[in-house]
């Protein structure tokens, strides 16, 4: 009978224990790619999880505290500007994911990975496109990984004036094309990027 209970236990856990994994800043011409893994508390079900791009910032910063406040856990990795330029965007990205991942306070059993594609993990995975639509875990990765990095660009903005980067977040804009041309790239520029390559 025990052993009947504590294998039932453990198939609880290994459902409960699947973290959704996202990223955010794969298009700027600046700034870190940021991801985010999330292991959800079904007892704290939270309301109004979606694609982070799809929610107010007001709303993303208020879901932001309820995730951090409710989530059974959630960790950051991140790429750097210079990782971006010494592997490429895509394999940075997989590496941000694999780390927060790999940060999480309680190891995943099983990640929940948005997009085409999962990184290598030390748990089972599954890609899924749109997957910030439709699962809660994705979409609250999603939010955590958009906040922490509109945050960090609005930093950076202080340390770097004149490009803009807290209103567009490093997005190739129209002001900050224009930013880069008269003022030239920075150390958080990448510049294995076409439209600040084109100015080094």
């Amino acid at each position: 009978m025990n052993e009947v209970k504590a294998k039932n236990v453990a198939e609880t856990l290994n459902e409960l224990l699947v973290a959704g994994v996202d990223e955010v800043g794969r298009g700027p011409l600046a700034g870190a790619v940021v991801a985010a893994a999330v292991i959800l508390d079904p007892n704290h079900p939270i309301e109004g999880l979606t694609d982070s791009k799809k929610l107010t910032e007001k709303k993303r910063e208020l879901l932001f505290v309820q995730i951090k406040e409710h989530a059974l856990a959630w960790a950051l990795g991140r790429a750097e500007a210079e990782e971006i330029d010494d592997i490429n965007i895509l394999q940075a990205s997989l590496l941000a994911m694999k780390r927060a991942v790999e940060a999480l306070p309680v190891s995943a059993k099983h990640a929940l990975v948005d997009g085409n594609r999962c990184p290598d993990l030390p748990c089972t995975s599954q890609a899924i496109v749109k997957g910030d639509l439709t699962e809660p875990c994705i979409s609250a990765a999603s939010i955590i990984a958009k906040v922490t990095r509109d945050r960090e660009m609005v930093l950076l903005d202080e340390q770097y004036p004149g490009y803009g980067l807290a209103k567009h977040k490093g997005y190739p804009t129209k002001v900050h094309m224009e930013a880069l041309k008269q003022l030239g790239p920075t150390e958080i520029h990448r510049k294995s990027f076409g439209p600040v390559k084109k100015l080094l």
